[in-house]
C-alpha cells in the first residue's frame, strides 16, 4: 500500500470516529431534553398546586366570589 493511499485510509477512518462521536454526544444529549421536559412539568404542577390551594382559601375565595357578584349586579 502506497504511503499516499495509506493516508487517505487513516483520514477516512478518522472522519468515521469523528461522526461516529458526534452521534453518541447528540443521543447523549437528547435525553437530556427529555428530562428537561419533565423538571418543568413537575414545577408547573407544584405552582399550579399552590395557585389551587390559594384561590381555594377562604379569604380569596370570598374576594373572588364578591367580585363576581359585582359584576352580574351592574346596570347596563
Amino acid at each position: 500500500m502506497s504511503k499516499a493511499v495509506r493516508s487517505k485510509a487513516v483520514r477516512k477512518a478518522v472522519a468515521a470516529v469523528r461522526a461516529r462521536m458526534r452521534a453518541l454526544v447528540a443521543r447523549r444529549d437528547s435525553g437530556m431534553v427529555t428530562s428537561e421536559y419533565a423538571m418543568g412539568i413537575i414545577a408547573a404542577v407544584a405552582f399550579a398546586v399552590v395557585l389551587y390551594k390559594v384561590v381555594t382559601s377562604g379569604q380569596v375565595s370570598a374576594e373572588l366570589q364578591a367580585i363576581v357578584k359585582r359584576a352580574l349586579d351592574a346596570r347596563m
